[in-house]
Parts: structure tokens; C-alpha cells; sequence
């Protein structure tokens, strides 16, 4: 009669305390979405001003430079809103509650842990909420194969990566599409009036375009024109570019013609380049072959300091130097 089998879902005392617990947290989360739609009716987006702030946001430059990716497909060129200017624009649109959440964990049949994550946007004003459902696996891929992952700021750095993809494709799904495309177009508008080309703009380039392996002379080919002679309609795209392989919507092969065994993946950048200072010793070797460049009329200053920067830093005297010989005959 007291050989009883112990009940696996424990004691009824425990279960009516997790019960309690469960529906406490339940009518918290009730409370607080409630109020938030409450809110957003109480106080309605207005679209003329906020559609005002979004044009306004999208006048500076540095939202501008990354506001559009641009990949290859099929031959054509496509760019759209980038994950940060999606962010941007829900921002300014108003009563839009975005972002992701992991909802749980486990083990796949082939061994390789997992995260079941949920990207999401809702329009608290409309009350229309647009979900995304997907697996992320605790893995990661090498040119040698792959590597599971252990460590927890490793596995969350993984999930934020593909989730900000899914949440933008979310915040666009609830967003009318022609405040996006006007957007993208004060994004454009903005670049091309404060496309930058000179050689310290281009150097810039350079320095971020190395994150991804990607040389001066990759740039120089697809462009069909030398750095120095880039047009500021080039500038642009080459940032629509740089914005896409940011946002692992590409690869450098699908823009620029790298050798085999060269190109790196998205996710593994390689160290931005340290360039050294040019000594005066240095400088004393090659300045007369430099000077016959400025005085011959093959180079001006600026091309010419921009050239040896990109292997060497060059002082302010030094620069004052090479200014100087653009002046013996004056």
C-alpha cells in the first residue's frame, strides 16, 4: 500500500507554486503589452512629420554610407535598405516594437547544438505583427571544414548576425514601401553631394576594403579608371558594395576578380593593414626620383603622397617637402 511510484511531475505543492510563478509572469507580460498598444493609441504616429524625421536622418552622411547593400544576381546589380537603415527608419516611423529573441535550445541528429530563434516586428498602433521563425546552429564554418561552438558570447555573436537580417526583413514587411524608397533616394542624394574623392577619402576606402582582402588594383579594375581619377557616381557604388559584404549579403568574387585561394569569408575579416612610417632615411633614398615626377609634370603632389602612403606614412614635413618642389619655378 506505501510502495507508491513517485510522480515525475514532483510534488502538488511544487506544482501549484511553478503554476503561480508561470501565471504571474504571464500576466506581466499581458500587462505590459496592453499598455503598450494603449499608448500607441493614445498618441498616433503622425506620418507627414515622421516621414520629415526619417528624410532628415537619412541627410547624414554617415547613415547615408551604409543605408543600401548592392549584390549581383543574375547578371544585374540590386541594392536595397541595409540593416542599419531599416533600423533608422522604424525608429523615426514611430510605435514599432522590433528585434529577436531565442525561444529555445537543442541537439541535432548530427550532433551540432542549436538555437530555435524568432525575429520580430509589431505596429503596436495597427496591432500587426510580423514573425520570423529559424535555426541557427552552434557551428561554425572554415575553408578546413567547420568547429562547434562553446562559448556563450561566441553562440550569441552567431545569432545576432542572422537574426538582424531576418528582423529587417520584418521592419520592411510593416513599413508602406514607398516611405523606404524615399528614404533610399535622400540616401543617394545625400552621397553623391558629399562623395568625398580625395586621396585621405580614398585611402579611407582602401583601409576598409582591405578588411575583406580586397586590393587597390581589384578596385581600380572593376572601376576602369585609376583611384585618383574615380567619379563620385563610382564612390557611391563602391560604398553600396562595401555595405553589402558588411551585411554578408555577398562575397568579393561576386564584385571583384580575385585569384583563387585569395578571397576570405565575411565572417573571418582579416586585420586591417598597419602601414609603417616613412624614415628619413627613407625618404632621402627616394626623394629625387619623386621630385622628377612633380617637376617632369607626371604627378601632382596629391597623387604622389597618395601613392606612397598606401605603403608608407609620410610626416608633415615630408609632405611639406614634396609641396615644395611643385614651387622651384614659381
Amino acid at each position: 500500500m506505501n510502495d507508491l511510484v513517485s510522480s515525475p511531475f514532483g510534488r502538488p505543492g511544487t506544482m501549484v507554486a511553478d503554476t503561480a510563478g508561470a501565471k504571474q509572469n504571464m500576466h506581466r507580460e499581458m500587462a505590459e503589452t496592453q499598455s503598450k498598444y494603449m499608448m500607441a493609441q493614445h498618441f498616433p504616429r503622425n506620418v507627414v512629420a515622421n516621414m520629415d524625421k526619417i528624410l532628415n536622418a537619412f541627410t547624414r552622411p554617415s547613415l547615408a554610407e551604409k543605408a543600401q547593400y548592392q549584390f549581383a544576381r543574375g547578371g544585374t546589380d540590386i541594392c536595397g535598405p541595409s540593416i542599419r537603415a531599416a533600423e533608422a527608419i522604424a525608429q523615426q516611423w514611430g510605435n514599432l516594437e522590433f528585434g529577436f529573441r531565442e525561444l529555445s535550445r537543442g541537439v541535432g541528429a548530427d550532433g551540432v547544438p542549436f538555437s530555435e530563434v524568432e525575429s520580430f516586428c509589431t505596429d503596436l498602433e495597427n496591432r500587426t505583427r510580423r514573425p520570423m521563425q529559424f535555426i541557427v546552429r552552434h557551428w561554425r564554418d572554415t575553408k578546413k571544414g567547420g568547429y562547434k561552438l562553446t562559448d556563450e558570447r561566441d553562440i550569441y555573436e552567431l545569432i545576432a548576425n542572422q537574426a538582424q537580417r531576418r528582423t529587417r526583413a520584418c521592419i520592411l514587411a510593416l513599413i508602406p514601401g514607398d516611405v523606404v524608397d524615399a528614404a533610399m533616394d535622400q540616401a543617394a542624394v545625400t552621397l553623391k553631394t558629399t562623395a568625398d574623392t580625395s586621396p585621405e577619402a580614398m585611402q579611407r576606402m582602401l583601409d576598409k576594403f582591405s578588411e575583406f582582402q580586397v586590393t587597390k588594383e581589384m578596385i581600380e579594375k572593376r572601376i576602369q579608371r585609376r583611384l585618383d581619377t574615380i567619379q563620385p557616381a563610382q564612390v557611391v557604388s563602391l560604398r553600396r558594395i562595401y555595405a553589402s559584404l558588411s551585411d554578408e549579403m555577398s562575397l568579393p568574387s561576386d564584385w571583384f576578380e580575385i585569384e583563387q585561394g585569395q578571397e576570405s569569408a565575411p565572417a573571418t575579416k582579416a586585420e586591417p593593414k598597419v602601414i609603417p612610417t616613412c624614415t628619413e632615411e627613407e625618404f632621402n633614398k627616394k626623394k629625387a626620383d619623386w621630385r622628377d615626377q612633380i617637376i617632369g609634370g607626371n604627378k601632382t603632389v596629391k597623387a604622389l603622397i597618395s601613392m606612397i602612403e598606401t605603403k608608407t606614412k609620410l610626416t608633415e614635413n615630408q609632405k611639406l617637402t614634396i609641396d615644395s618642389w611643385a614651387h622651384e619655378n614659381d
